[in-house]
């Protein structure tokens, strides 16, 4: 199990709406699930995930939540190769500037 000490860069989650209190007009599906959320932060104690922890945030902000990582990666992605948009790139190129360079 990891373990964050006091000023490691963490992240936790909170319940922000639960289940029964989201709005009417949200999908069944959306719904059915929690809302949540995640922010990352510099924790003020010494824990272990799962515990129930307060950070501060890059900007000052205090939080309080379930710690879920220590020294969490960045894994969003812009989605896998498109060879139409190289394409496109260069046709662009020839309309507006005649060519490549």
């Amino acid at each position: 199990m990891k373990t964050a000490k006091k000023g490691d860069w963490v992240q936790i989650s909170n319940v922000v709406l639960p289940v029964g209190s989201r709005a009417p007009q949200v999908p069944e599906d959306t719904a059915n699930c929690d809302l949540l959320m995640w922010v990352k932060g510099f924790i003020q104690q010494d824990a272990q995930v799962g515990d129930t922890v307060e950070i501060i945030t890059a900007v000052g902000r205090r939080e309080t939540g379930k710690l879920v990582d220590v020294n969490p990666n960045y894994i969003h992605t812009y989605g896998t190769f498109v060879p139409e948009l190289v394409q496109i790139q260069r046709q662009l190129r020839e309309v507006l500037y005649g060519g490549e360079e």
